[in-house]
């Protein structure tokens, strides 16, 4: 049932995703030719702001949502009432702490924004604000989906919200260029979705609108309170790691440069947000799975994860790097292009994280935050001042290469030691064998697969094509002859045949019905 539920959830979020992604790429087209490069510039680096006054939820969420893994296993509708109830009231203090974070900020907007004729933004900024706030007013009701395991209707309301959005907010700039109104629209939009989501979660739970008189056991209160307290510091540190690196461009080089660098980030988004379809529905099952199972299964299980991550970031990181460059020459033009060494920084980060991403998942879903809390915090130190002494001297560059060398000094080494030790009960030396493998495996196909597609010549969009699919081919090919005959690639083809036999037995009975 839990492979069923993850199956279920990573098809309905793949394939929101390609309608979406679609849709990205005309809206920003759009986007560019109406408004230009300044905009999307303000776009990217309020996005950011606002993200860093989202701390104030740091670790609430993640803390509450550990908690729900096992009553809601169990059954134990009390308790959800309880641990939903606490969840309502922090969203509630979190967003007024949040609004006045925002408004705080607002005499201080220009020393972020430089060198730019962008109109009202104090206007823009306000809204950004109001769509940040006004999610938390329901968003608690959305993670208990995603709890039981029910992502999929997460993941289809924000997919017919997200194309109906689109399609508006593509109509309102290609007529009116009014940056404003998009603005408003998405913010509805927004709080529309999260209001859907709070109703559904209500008729399908409806035991969650039961009122609770009772409070919360004192074990349960004391274990969030310590989760809380690290992932706070876990999440603040993450955020001056990833979610200055707009500010820090807009600071030192310009807002143009952050427009510039946001199509990059967007192409390569659109990659990791593929993949995340895959791990974001395995997350809650993996919480299930570490609630339930022993370690021998969890780790089993994790390095067919892991194998999956290397498959994929590795995969989408050497097609981008073949193919990106022509393609947004092709796309919005040359002038739009970065360096070769930024582009090659970004993929790495993109790697790094992604291969990050399974481990880090087993020590969330575990309930590791309290001994590692003070790491994301030094991390950030190392990343800012490694960012902005370099930024100075080399440009856009340095504030990725301090982002890169942070990942390696820390949680390279610190997550993968609390998981083996404390999930795993091994060695945390199997880990770096294993990814040292990976790194080898990794260069050794993209090479490959660069010398295989630059037999092919031009630009156009025939190029771009074969490039993509020549390079996606040969590594498939490559790593299909390498892990053929590992246990984590058995499993997986067991898994394909299991979902291929279900779906032929259902496509035979639909059609025995319709007889």
């Amino acid at each position: 049932m839990r492979i069923q539920h993850t199956i279920v959830n990573i098809a309905a979020g793949v394939g929101n995703q390609l309608v979406i992604t679609a849709l990205s790429f005309i809206s920003r087209t759009v986007f560019i030719q109406s408004l230009g490069i300044e905009y999307l510039g303000v776009n990217g680096l309020f996005t950011n702001i606002l993200a860093m006054l989202s701390l104030a939820e740091a670790g609430i969420g993640s803390s509450i949502m550990y908690s729900l893994y096992k009553p809601v296993a169990e059954g134990d509708r009390d308790k959800i009432n309880k641990l939903m109830r606490l969840y309502r009231n922090a969203y509630l203090v979190i967003a007024a702490i949040v609004a006045l974070l925002g408004l705080a900020l607002l005499p201080f907007l220009h020393e972020f924004v430089k060198n730019t004729d962008v109109p009202n933004l104090t206007g823009i900024y306000l809204i950004f604000l109001l769509n940040t706030v006004s999610p938390y007013f329901f968003s608690y009701k959305n993670a208990f989906l995603n709890v039981n395991q029910k992502g999929y209707i997460v993941t289809l309301t924000f997919s017919v919200s997200s194309i109906v959005s689109s399609l508006l907010k593509i109509g309102i700039l290609y007529y009116t260029q009014d940056y404003i109104l998009f603005l408003i629209i998405d913010s509805l939009f927004t709080v529309g979705t999260a209001a859907t989501l709070n109703v559904i979660a209500n008729r399908k739970y409806p035991y969650l609108k039961d009122k609770v008189k009772a409070k919360l056991d004192q074990p349960t209160k004391v274990g969030i309170v310590k989760n809380v307290k690290a992932i706070i510091l876990q999440n603040v540190g993450s955020y001056l790691v990833l979610g200055t690196e707009n500010i820090l461009i807009s600071t030192y080089v310009s807002v143009a440069a952050v427009g510039l660098y946001s199509n990059y980030k967007m192409l390569i988004e659109i990659g990791r947000t593929f993949i995340y379809q895959v791990f974001n529905n395995m997350y809650h099952s993996v919480g299930n799975l570490v609630t339930m199972e022993k370690e021998d299964k969890i780790y089993s299980v994790y390095k067919v994860m892991l194998l999956l991550s290397f498959w994929l970031y590795s995969l989408f990181a050497i097609v981008l790097y073949i193919v990106i460059g022509p393609f947004i020459t092709l796309w919005i033009g040359s002038s739009y292009l970065m360096s070769n060494s930024v582009l090659i920084l970004l993929l790495l980060l993109f790697v790094e994280r992604g291969m990050r991403n399974s481990i880090s998942t087993v020590k969330t879903t575990a309930g590791i935050f309290h001994e590692d809390r003070f790491v994301p915090l030094v991390q950030a130190a190392v990343s800012l001042l490694v960012s902005i002494a370099l930024v100075q001297r080399i440009g856009i560059a340095g504030v990725f290469i301090g982002s890169f060398v942070s990942a390696l000094v820390l949680p390279f080494w610190t997550t993968p030691y609390l998981v083996y030790k404390k999930v795993f009960l091994r060695p945390v030396l199997f880990h770096y064998r294993i990814y040292a493998a990976y790194i080898v495996i990794g260069f050794g196909t993209f090479y490959a697969a660069k010398h295989l597609a630059g037999l092919v010549h031009g630009d156009g969009v025939t190029a771009i094509i074969a490039k993509s699919s020549i390079a996606s081919v040969s590594v498939m090919a490559l790593y299909l002859i390498v892990f053929w005959k590992t246990d984590e690639f058995a499993y997986l083809r067991g898994l394909a045949r299991l979902l291929s036999g279900k779906l032929i037995s259902r496509i035979k009975s639909n059609k025995q019905a319709e007889v």
